[in-house]
């Protein structure tokens, strides 16, 4: 997302299966059609339900016909575990959907395009406990199919979404692994200070 803003600085790479995603030759449209995108306010396109989901394998023509787009809108929305409550207003605004829907229909606007990634930027922070459970419990299940990235600030969540864990301080990453190792024996003092609430 920062291939356009000229004064943007990258150091260090990012592997997609073994191919730097910031090297100069890589293709940012190919790169988009891998890696779908969930930001921490939920951001539905001012269109309907229906086209939001739509938006994206339209743009990358993953879809014949009709009835082929229809099907793609229909799995997104199954697999955000969204389409038993929304099956009957396909038409209707994206907007007009409570704040744990409009995340769903975002994820379910994500997974349309079949991304192998998916990014995560603190995607319960705006929405209720129950909200957030079922946003957590959905992430549990694309995990079966995608590889998930999720940025939290809540050490719970992270213990219970995730299997693998980075600590970031500053910009930096401080300490890796299993998220039951980052957890309960971290190598870090930094680490062991953030767990354990003395900063942050």
């Amino acid at each position: 997302m920062n291939d356009v803003i000229d004064i943007c600085s990258v150091k260090g790479e990012i592997l997609i299966n073994d191919f730097n995603i910031n090297d100069k030759s890589c293709d940012v449209v190919r790169l988009r059609e891998k890696i779908g995108m969930v930001f921490q306010k939920p951001n539905p396109f001012p269109k309907t339900l229906y086209e939001n989901v739509s938006y994206g394998p339209t743009i990358h023509g993953m879809a014949q016909s009709k009835q082929e787009m229809d099907e793609i809108v229909e799995t997104s929305l199954k697999k955000a575990a969204l389409w038993e409550e929304v099956k009957d207003r396909l038409y209707e605004p994206g907007t007009g959907l409570s704040g744990g829907q409009q995340q769903r229909l975002c994820i379910a606007r994500a997974i349309s395009v079949r991304p192998e990634v998916i990014l995560m930027d603190e995607p319960c922070s705006a929405l209720d406990p129950i909200a957030t459970a079922q946003i957590e419990e959905l992430i549990d299940e694309l995990k079966k199919e995608h590889t998930i990235i999720i940025v939290t600030h809540s050490m719970a969540q992270a213990a219970r979404v995730s299997q693998n864990t980075g600590f970031f301080h500053l910009g930096q990453l401080i300490e890796h692994g299993s998220t039951d190792k980052i957890f309960k024996n971290p190598d870090n003092k930094k680490t062991q200070d953030y767990i354990t609430g003395r900063f942050g």
